[in-house]
């Protein structure tokens, strides 16, 4: 009797197409997930109402759907006289214009709460990316701090002192960095006032 070699639960192949990414990476990209998951679910009813309706309004579609409506008005005030009847909103089409201006400020408003929410989760990569970078720096320098003690305890490396090295191994002050440019953003004010300052750049 041959054994079967049926196996029923077969290791799952992976998709050629699917690329296999480093662990390191997958945390960095579930960690940002979290982010957006989080900002999502803090969203209310009614925020959520206004941002569903200016993605509709966002569409090519509606622009097709709103030149037609008013095309449609428009004519449609025109023909009736022609075929004795009276118009509702005879030229020079006050109701349409009433409504175009009332349809306006409502998307003005759906537009300013919708930016308002982009701008909040724009503010927190914002924090996250500084927050890394000042890590990131402060490792760089430790790296280099402990590199250094291990050249001077290494008796065949010769013993010489490199101040760039003792420089970038002291991990940068924030607020001195600030500081700095806004004083070279003073100086560039005072000779180009019309220049653009990294303080502005930064801020567009």
């Amino acid at each position: 009797m041959t054994r079967s070699t049926y196996d029923p639960d077969p290791a799952p192949v992976a998709d050629a197409s699917t690329p296999i990414l480093p662990a390191h990476i997958e945390q960095t990209i579930g960690a940002i997930a979290r982010l957006h998951d989080r900002h999502r679910k803090g969203v209310t009813p009614l925020q959520h109402a206004v941002e569903t309706a200016t993605g509709l309004v966002g569409r090519a579609r509606f622009a097709g759907v709103l030149f037609l409506a008013m095309s449609l008005w428009i004519a449609a005030n025109l023909a009736l006289p022609a075929l004795g009847h009276r118009a509702w909103d005879p030229a020079p089409f006050v109701a349409l214009q009433g409504a175009a201006q009332f349809l306006a400020l409502f998307l003005a408003i759906f537009i300013l709460v919708t930016q308002r929410r982009e701008n909040e989760l724009t503010d927190l990569r914002q924090q996250l990316t500084l927050e890394l970078a000042l890590l990131s720096e402060q490792k760089s320098a430790k790296l280099i701090a402990l590199i250094e003690e291990l050249r001077i305890d290494m008796p065949s490396v010769r013993n010489r002192q490199d101040l760039e090295a003792d420089a970038l191994s002291a991990p940068a002050d924030p607020e001195a960095v600030l500081e700095a440019l806004r004083e070279s953003s003073n100086d560039q004010m005072l000779h180009d006032p019309e220049a653009e300052t990294p303080l502005s750049a930064a801020k567009l």
